[in-house]
């Protein structure tokens, strides 16, 4: 395998080794890598052409689809750095990002120009739609853009240091924060994974996980950089259909989250399928329920299964070893190829054998800080073992055994974690609050064996107010992303308070 120093040499060197192969299968329709590249360097050429230098930062603004990923590698090989945003985003927090990141260019669907239109974004200055609009909003369309470019290869200037992408992730705050990863963060994340998986060209990686998701992103990523193949799905959302898709691509590699593995379950006709092709499946953002696990070596028999454990802020930290899922199906395994995991204790030792406290990572995978946000940096960035070095602190609680294999405890701070994804509960708390009547609102994560934690709403309301619990999920539905509209809401007269008078989240989530 040649070695890779940039994310977009990923794209590039599969395109001189095997231009004809198909990388990306999307819509029942393939793409080659020679023709993936091709449209990059014709994108790429644009953005130069409208300013775009080292550094600056282009906004991917679309579903799974081939111009989102054209996007991605053309914003790489420009010398910028790639932020995919999920296209279901409401405009405030799409404007907070663009502002936030002073994102230059943006790449969305016609369908989103009218809500790009009543943004202001100062920094913004070209707008590129793919397909039809209205034609009210000054932009390049994105088919020009692929087909009028020079199809002469555009070379980035970066060097592995460089910032190749900003993964935005909800922050204690309530704001999104900025994960900033190099182009080094992201080819070391990208290699180690496909070292355990073993992955190589041969591979057909079927994704139904949004590339705004770093897990779905990477397997773009980790497809191209072994010469594989990527089945390219919008979502989840047929079950039937994606499943008649594997077979009829003979996938090889089939990543999912517990709630996309509990709809497959469910699916009365899942033991008909033929999915023999299947090498291996894989599952992070929360442990499997052992039965899940049985059920799916049931269905999937031919297929070794990986239980991982991640995070934006360094991608991966664990793997267990399939051969281990029976006899520890409890553990998301040990480090990863190329890093070291360990866990302090409250004393800022390393914990011993079966001690609880919380995990640390180290290796070239971490990421290079928060976007401007130098004091979160600084609380999750620490000092390591040379002078110089910084170690990420993951602010979960962990214990190992003896073996070395990692138990996840509990979260140290109130982020909820629910299908894979991060969640505020103060982004949920805002939009609670701006109900009329309501006069406290508090949101927790509970347990949910499927999505590991579900999203739980307390409010109280003025005495004369009449809304129910189905109003409020309605009202949250107007105002939020799916992932954050709340499973459960509570109406209550009143919510428990601290001694300081503070809401008392702790007593909430003891209920």
């Amino acid at each position: 395998m040649p070695r890779h120093t940039l994310v977009n040499n990923f794209l590039e060197y599969s395109a001189a080794r095997l231009p004809e192969k198909a990388a990306l299968i999307y819509q029942g329709r393939g793409f080659t890598y020679a023709e993936i590249d091709s449209m990059a360097n014709s994108l790429a050429t644009v953005f130069l052409e409208q300013g775009v230098r080292r550094g600056d930062r282009i906004a991917v603004f679309m579903d799974n689809s081939i111009e989102a990923v054209v996007s991605i590698f053309a914003a790489l090989k420009a010398g910028a750095a790639f932020m995919v945003i999920n296209h279901t985003m409401k405009a405030e927090k799409l404007e907070y990002i663009m502002n936030n990141s002073r994102a230059k260019v943006i790449t969305a669907r016609g369908s989103r120009a009218d809500m790009l239109k009543r943004l202001t974004c100062p920094h913004l200055e070209t707008i590129i739609l793919a397909g039809s609009h209205n034609g009210a909003l000054p932009c390049i369309r994105y088919e020009d853009a692929v087909a009028s470019g020079t199809r002469k290869m555009v070379q980035s200037p970066c060097i592995d240091l460089d910032l190749a992408s900003i993964l935005y992730t909800s922050g204690s705050t309530g704001r999104p924060k900025g994960v900033m990863l190099s182009h080094l963060n992201m080819v070391s994340a990208a290699h180690s994974i496909t070292t355990y998986l073993e992955n190589t060209e041969s591979d057909r990686i079927m994704n139904v996980l949004p590339l705004s998701f770093d897990y779905g992103l990477y397997q773009i990523l980790m497809g191209f950089q072994v010469g594989g193949t990527v089945i390219l799905e919008k979502s989840f959302a047929y079950p039937h259909q994606v499943a008649e898709t594997m077979i009829q691509e003979r996938a090889t590699g089939f990543p999912g989250v517990p709630t996309i593995f509990a709809l497959l379950l469910r699916m009365k006709s899942a033991g008909g399928y033929d999915f023999r092709s299947l090498r291996y499946i894989t599952n992070t953002a929360a442990a499997l329920p052992l039965s899940h696990i049985r059920a799916l070596r049931e269905l999937f028999p031919h297929a070794r299964l990986y239980s991982m454990y991640g995070l934006t802020e360094c991608k991966r930290v664990s793997y267990l070893p399939p051969e281990e899922i029976e006899s520890r199906p409890a553990s998301v395994g040990r480090g990863m190829p190329n890093e070291e995991v360990y866990i302090i204790n409250e004393k800022g030792e390393r914990a011993g054998p079966g001690e609880v406290g919380e995990l640390v990572i180290r290796g070239s995978n971490i990421m290079m800080g928060y976007w401007e946000l130098p004091d979160e940096t600084a609380r999750c960035l620490k000092p390591g073992k040379y002078p110089g070095e910084k170690v990420l602190h993951t602010g979960d609680l962990f214990r190992m055994d003896e073996e070395g294999y990692l138990y996840f405890v509990s979260r140290k701070d109130d982020i909820i974690k629910c299908k894979g994804e991060k969640v505020s509960p103060r982004e949920i708390e805002n939009v609670l609050y701006s109900i009329d009547g309501v006069l406290e609102a508090a949101v927790v994560g509970v347990h949910d064996d499927i999505t590991g934690q579900a999203i739980k709403a307390y409010v109280a309301f003025e005495e004369n107010a009449s809304m129910t619990e189905k109003d409020i999920l309605g009202y949250c539905s107007e105002h939020l992303e799916a992932l954050m509209i709340p499973k459960y809401v509570e109406i209550r007269k009143s919510l428990p308070k601290t001694m300081t008078g503070k809401i008392s989240k702790n007593e909430l989530k003891a209920v």
